[in-house]
């Protein structure tokens, strides 16, 4: 599923850190991000 999501240049700007200090693509560090936020909402 692919979805459209605006962030602040300050929140793009930790979303692209997070992706090089990983090593991994944006797109992947910001899937993995949404599916922690539902799981940790899932379980409070």
């Amino acid at each position: 599923m692919a979805i459209i999501i605006t962030l602040t240049p300050e929140e793009e700007a930790k979303l692209h850190r997070k992706a090089a200090r990983q090593g991994k693509d944006v797109a992947i560090v910001a899937a993995e991000l949404l599916a922690s936020a539902l799981e940790w909402e899932a379980h409070n």
